[in-house]
């Protein structure tokens, strides 16, 4: 069993969604299941409906989960395993308040000793103290594991002492429940944030505690740099997945870009699928790897290359696969929905005639071209048909030429006054000329007194 398991504390951030494509990979690769657990034992830091938030995330990047467990369902589970430590003098109730414990640190931080729990403390305060918690008894030995990632790694005992397993108030800590949860669904191997390194062997002397003797795999992925260098926070919008879909990232091409961050793969652009067949995490960095907005541009443009009209047409909110293949064609200046979306709302949108560009203002070109354009459209003139002959029609009948004519016919057309090629884009926008050829309200009542003027010129 492989598996997966947030916290609804807060949005989902691209570290955890690596995490969970790789164990969802492994798990297809080992032919295992892949289970998600979402691991709600904060209660006070929560957050209703972000569970559902999380799933519905899972869900659109394809990684479908097998089992779907919380945490907290285990809880009585998670204090029956907690007795059973003490009744085998593996774990003790410590009735050490916090203003103790802090007292405690404060004296080794004067003495520039790290903190050491000592459990000659465990009952100092139990006339005072009705609610402890319960602790388990450090480690007596060395204990070590093999990481697929950073290779062998080792703790002493002096660096695991007897920590919390059930607070004071019942609910299980972090590292208890995680080590039974992963012992109660059979788990085998656990990819996760590095982070995490240093609960591994707290996880495990809970396992050796409990006689469990099956020994997991582990894999702590390294962090994630932002521009700056230093670890990706949640200042960092690009950290997380809901920010880069609504920029209008695909999540295949987010797939695509975090398999292969800090990676070699066989080849540059590829679907998720298509890594079950090579993908291997002892082949990740060991060092951190800075996220790379630019190389996340370009893997999604080229898998927005690689979708037909239609589906094009869906994912910028048309069923008209003309919609689709005018979309597609922007690929050559844009790289995310959210731009090719920019693009089409331009196009389609009432024109503004008052755009300038370089001070210089086509209002008059624009008016004149858009009479004889309505004329034309009105009557289905047949120059409509391709774009040499519209465009030597609408010469002839404006007398304009040179940027005069290109640069307010463009505006009419598209909205910009730079862009593809008309004779490029023309073929995609003759099926919509109707939609297309708008003005703004400020300009339709000017360009409506000098229409007749216009035509008859």
């Amino acid at each position: 069993m492989l598996r997966f398991a947030p916290s609804p504390t807060g949005d989902m951030h691209i570290g955890n969604l690596r995490a969970a494509i790789f164990n969802y990979i492994i798990a297809k690769q080992t032919n295992q299941k892949f289970l998600i657990r979402i691991e709600d034992t904060d209660l006070a830091r929560n957050i209703e409906g972000k569970d559902k938030e999380i799933l519905s995330l899972l869900n659109l990047f394809g990684l479908l989960w097998d089992n779907l467990v919380y945490q907290s369902h285990n809880f009585d589970k998670h204090r029956q395993l907690a007795q059973y430590l003490i009744e085998k003098d593996l774990a003790f109730y410590c009735y050490c308040s916090k203003e103790f414990l802090e007292s405690k640190r404060e004296e080794a931080k004067a003495q520039k000793k790290p903190f050491r729990y000592d459990m000659q403390w465990a009952e100092l305060e139990k006339h005072s103290n009705k609610n402890p918690v319960i602790r388990i008894k450090g480690a007596s030995s060395t204990i070590s594991f093999e990481d697929a990632i950073k290779g062998h790694l080792s703790f002493e005992p002096h660096e695991i002492d007897s920590f919390v397993i059930i607070k004071e108030d019942g609910i299980p800590t972090y590292n208890f429940a995680c080590a039974v949860d992963d012992m109660l669904y059979d788990v085998s191997f656990v990819v996760r944030g590095e982070d995490h390194t240093s609960n591994t062997p707290r996880q495990i002397l809970i396992h050796r505690a409990l006689g469990y003797e099956k020994v997991l795999g582990y894999a702590h992925l390294p962090i994630i740099l932002g521009e700056s260098g230093s670890k990706m926070s949640k200042r960092d919008s690009a950290s997380s997945v809901a920010w880069l879909l609504e920029q209008g990232f695909l999540p295949q091409a987010i797939i695509n870009y975090l398999i292969s961050m800090g990676n070699h793969t066989p080849q540059e652009v590829f679907k998720l699928q298509e890594s079950f067949a090579w993908f291997d995490i002892k082949n990740i960095a060991k060092s951190p790897v800075k996220f790379d907005i630019k190389r996340l541009r370009f893997l999604n443009r080229e898998h927005l290359k690689m979708l037909n009209e239609q589906e094009f047409a869906l994912l910028v909110d048309s069923k008209d696969s003309s919609v689709g293949a005018l979309a597609k064609l922007h690929l050559q200046e844009a790289s995310t929905l959210n731009e090719i979306r920019e693009k089409l709302d331009k196009i389609f949108a009432p024109k503004c005639i008052e755009t300038a560009e370089n001070g210089e203002s086509y209002i008059e070109e624009c008016k004149i071209l858009y009479a004889i354009l309505c004329e034309m459209i009105e009557s289905k003139d047949l120059n409509l048909q391709d774009y040499e002959s519209l465009k030597n029609a609408l010469m002839q009948r404006s007398n304009l030429k040179g940027k005069k004519f290109f640069k307010p016919l463009r505006i009419l057309l598209t909205g910009q006054t730079h862009g593809l090629e008309l004779s490029e884009i023309y073929p995609y926008l003759r099926f919509f000329l109707k939609d297309i050829v708008r003005l703004d309200r400020n300009a339709i009542a000017d360009s409506n007194a000098d229409s007749t003027q216009a035509i008859k010129n």
